[in-house]
């Protein structure tokens, strides 16, 4: 038989097919039962869940042998706002009057909510708090439908508010308790406070009673602060666990009766259920599972445990608009509207397209007039009355809220950079002018207080999305802002941002987006070239040209580090004999900056230069024995990061990349770094517009780099002693399993174990760890050290004072530079408590009597501020 290609399925008559052709040719797949009906339920809704009810109900009665167990729970869990439709299936299941079966047979709908309470128990037990959440919802929502007994949702809410009179709840889980307990209570409340209103204000109670545990820790995390305040009263931020007792007690005090209002009820119209043909579901009791810390048993130098368990703050949440544009979370609608938005943005952070079409779909799942209807929708012919808040606006203000969150947000901030992209991109008229308005917003609160970390995320984000969209901005708005102090926020923003930018594209094309007034040099906006590399030797009139010329061409050459090594003894001694003084620092500075030279064409260059002459690194600074207790020599130290900071002195960033590549080879120590930077204030920081020792964003990521590469080193020697100590006492433990069987039994029964053997590999560990831990230790406290030294410099003194003075800070706009160099420098500060307090509380008593004791009961608002700052973060107070 002839075979021809198989081309056109139309006329197969006119073709002939062996076997394997049709091997080749493989059928469609055909969705198995299970996946046929896990897809509907899934999907269910997706058009008109009235019209769809039915028949997904016969469906499942259909292929109820095939059901799955896990079907109802991840709908429930990765799609929230259906969970009213879910609960009407449920209830619809509960009526098969329409669908042939036995006679008296139990309703599907009890085994099928017996099966969710074993994936509701199972995602308590791993302290999956989301999920366990969204589960309480479904739960009340099936109280209001009458499926689940009031006492029974009692008893599941009053075991989370068990969780808050635990001793020593840590704030992130109490947090996570009272939002379950709250928010059940919100849902299900008009049926309970029916039930036992007393049982109502006990859940209530608690929840407050805990939250009044954290009034002082919150100061430390507000986006908007005035130094001389710890007052959190802004209007325009609102802290979670506040706006949710807020909200659940105006539900209480309607009686609960604005329940239907805040939460769709799908499931309201259907009629009651006979409880005695079908009695309700009791929940059974459950117990909340404690929190797993797992215990190393490593201790540091002072013999205190080093586990490391992360902070949890108050979480404060910023507002870009007013109420009656987006929802406020002190209100049941607002609180509900904002809570269903966050956690969409949570379960889709592994598809941000999908979050975004979903994020713009939202009205269909809300109540009608929550939202303006959409530009070109047909106008409703008896509109629903409501907040009609603006959907765009709402989502970018909830998002840029979970952005901004102190002192870190719960996702990688590309990922909400990418979100507002996305939106802009599905829905450009009406996304546009919502980001713009929002950038505009947090621009104007740059002046009144806005955390630095904040206004750093701030830049970062503008400018990433200014790179989406062709780096089109409206700069002429911010022009009068020009003749405001070279260090305001607003100048000192600019700056960043264009910064930020540049790196993201290259300094010609930014340079172009400008306004002429922002090019002009004079305003101190854009450098007139690009941040390029700055070889000190390279004018042929320079002193030293001929000496780094030498070395210059040796490195270019590809010469043996020692043969390097050794022309730098002749390059010494002719530059002793010329009466130059500094020799060693002169050598250094052209060995370092030649290296840069050779390696500033790219990345790959500046690796492979720095790995080919590491022996040449570290010579020049390895001899002697450094003050921060590592190998090395101090002045050598500074000397190299002096020469590289000198080379990329119009670059930031690769200061902070040579740096680091610097403290992973080992060529300096992270206590190195930051002393440096200390040291050197205003160096690297923007265009240096101040010399004094304060601290900006620059300085900031360069002491942060050094403290993250010190702990990360304690972490990785931490999980190596963790392993190497498991697989000694698994080792030991077969070794006397074997020999327990041959020895004799003592009196008491018990056999004689062997004798404990000497580990070389965790020896070593154990010696690495101590010394990590040790050099850990030196980096925060030079780090505290350098803040508490600019902050109480007797130069700087008075700029100190005034910043936290409610007097000057009514004057800010008159401030000069060291004012506000000052003033960041105190949020710096106030970020480095924060983000590291859980390493510094491991030293907490050492690094207080080093660098803070001698201020202990001063009058002077500075030191004061300076302990209260401590104590804050230490949960002192």
């Amino acid at each position: 038989m002839s075979e021809i290609p198989f081309k056109n399925v139309a006329h197969s008559e006119s073709l002939s097919l062996t076997s394997d052709d049709w091997d080749n040719n493989r059928r469609d797949a055909v969705e198995s039962p299970e996946q046929r009906l896990k897809s509907a339920i899934l999907k269910f809704g997706e058009v008109d869940a009235v019209e769809e009810l039915p028949g997904l109900v016969k469906q499942i009665h259909a292929e109820s042998t095939v059901l799955l167990p896990s079907s109802i729970s991840e709908a429930v869990t990765e799609q929230p706002y259906k969970i009213p439709f879910y609960v009407a299936l449920l209830r619809s299941l509960y009526d098969p009057s329409d669908v042939e079966g036995p006679p008296g047979a139990p309703p599907l709908a009890r085994q099928i909510l017996e099966d969710f309470w074993k994936g509701f128990q199972a995602y308590l037990d791993k302290l999956s708090w989301r999920d366990t959440r969204l589960c309480i919802h479904f739960f009340a929502h099936l109280t209001i439908a009458g499926i689940i007994s009031a006492d029974s949702m009692f008893g599941l809410l009053q075991s989370f508010t068990a969780v808050l009179d635990e001793f020593g709840v840590s704030h992130g889980r109490a947090k996570q308790a009272a939002l379950c307990a709250a928010e059940g209570l919100m849902i299900a409340g008009q049926v309970l406070k029916q039930t036992s209103s007393s049982k109502v204000t006990d859940i209530m109670t608690a929840i407050q009673t805990y939250n009044d545990t954290t009034m002082t820790s919150r100061w430390i995390v507000l986006p908007l602060v005035h130094l001389h305040s710890t007052e959190s009263n802004f209007n325009n931020v609102d802290e979670l666990l506040d706006s949710l007792l807020l909200a659940l007690k105006a539900l209480d005090d309607s009686d609960f009766t604005e329940t239907n209002n805040t939460y769709p009820q799908s499931y309201a119209s259907f009629p009651a259920l006979d409880s005695a043909e079908h009695p309700q579901f009791d929940l059974p009791s459950v117990l909340v599972p404690p929190e797993v810390i797992e215990l190393d048993g490593l201790t540091n130098d002072d013999g205190e445990d080093v586990q490391v368990q992360k902070q949890e703050w108050p979480e404060y949440y910023i507002r870009l608009f007013d109420d009656e544009i987006s929802p406020s979370p002190k209100t049941p609608l607002g609180y509900a509207t904002r809570s269903t938005i966050v956690d969409v943005v949570d379960i889709f952070e592994v598809n941000r397209k999908e979050c975004a079409r979903l994020l713009l779909e939202l009205p269909k799942w809300t109540s009608p007039g929550v939202f303006k209807p959409r530009p070109g929708a047909p106008a409703a012919e008896d509109p629903t009355p409501g907040p009609n808040w603006q959907l765009e606006s709402t989502i970018i203000e909830v998002i840029l809220g979970s952005l901004l969150v102190l002192p870190e947000s719960s996702h990688k901030s590309l990922y909400y950079f990418g979100l507002i992209t996305e939106l802009c991109k599905l829905s450009p008229p009406t996304v546009g002018p919502a980001v713009g308005k929002s950038i505009r917003k947090l621009y104007t609160n740059l002046a009144e207080g806005l955390d630095v970390d904040v206004a750093r995320r701030f830049a970062e984000w503008f400018a990433v999305h200014m790179s989406n969209f062709g780096f089109q901005w409206v700069w002429k708005e911010w022009i009068p802002d020009l003749s405001l102090d070279p260090q305001h926020p607003r100048r000192t923003y600019m700056r960043r941002a264009i910064e930020f930018e540049i790196r993201l594209a290259y300094h010609e094309r930014i340079h172009k987006t400008l306004p002429p007034e922002m090019q002009d040099p004079a305003s101190l906006t854009i450098s007139e070239q690009p941040p390029g590399p700055n070889f000190e030797y390279d004018e042929a009139d320079h002193v030293h040209h001929d000496a780094a010329q030498s070395v210059l061409n040796l490195l270019r050459g590809r010469a043996k580090p020692d043969d390097v090594i050794a022309e730098l003894e002749t390059l010494k001694s002719s530059l002793e004999s010329s009466d130059t003084e500094h020799v060693d620092s002169v050598v250094r500075s052209i060995v370092v900056q030649s290296l840069l030279h050779i390696g500033a064409r790219s990345f790959s260059h500046l690796l492979n230069a720095i790995e080919r002459y590491l022996p040449l690194l570290r010579h020049i600074a390895s001899a002697g024995v450094s003050s921060t207790g590592g190998s090395g020599n101090a002045e050598a130290k500074t000397d190299v990061l002096t020469a590289a900071a000198t080379f990329w002195r119009q670059n930031g960033q690769l200061v902070g990349i040579v740096f680091d590549k610097l403290m992973q080879y080992q060529i300096v120590d992270p206590t190195d770094v930051i002393t440096w930077t200390f040291a050197n204030g205003g160096a690297v920081s923007d265009r240096n517009q101040h010399t004094s020792k304060y601290m900006s964003m620059y300085e900031w990521d360069l002491v942060k780099g050094a403290l993250d590469k010190a702990n990360g080193r304690v972490m990785i020697a931490r999980r190596k002693v963790t392993a190497l100590r498991k697989e000694d006492d698994e080792t030991r433990a077969r070794a006397n399993a074997r020999v327990g069987e041959t020895m004799e039994v003592d009196a008491d029964g018990k056999a004689d174990e062997l004798p404990a053997s000497e580990n070389p590999q965790l020896t070593a560990a154990l010696k690495a760890f101590a010394t990590l831990t040790r050099e850990q230790k030196a980096a925060l406290s030079c780090t505290l050290e350098g803040f508490v030294g600019a902050l109480t410099n007797p130069d700087q003194r008075v700029q100190v004072q005034q910043v936290v003075s409610a007097a000057e800070w009514e004057n800010r706009e008159t401030w000069n530079s060291e004012q506000w160099s000052a003033w960041e420098t105190w949020g710096w500060y106030r970020n480095f408590c924060r983000m590291y307090s859980p390493y510094l509380r491991n030293y907490s008593t050492t690094l207080y009597t080093i660098s803070l004791s001698r201020f202990e009961g001063s009058s002077d608002p500075v030191e004061q501020l300076l302990h209260k700052t401590w104590n804050i973060a230490m949960g002192v107070e």
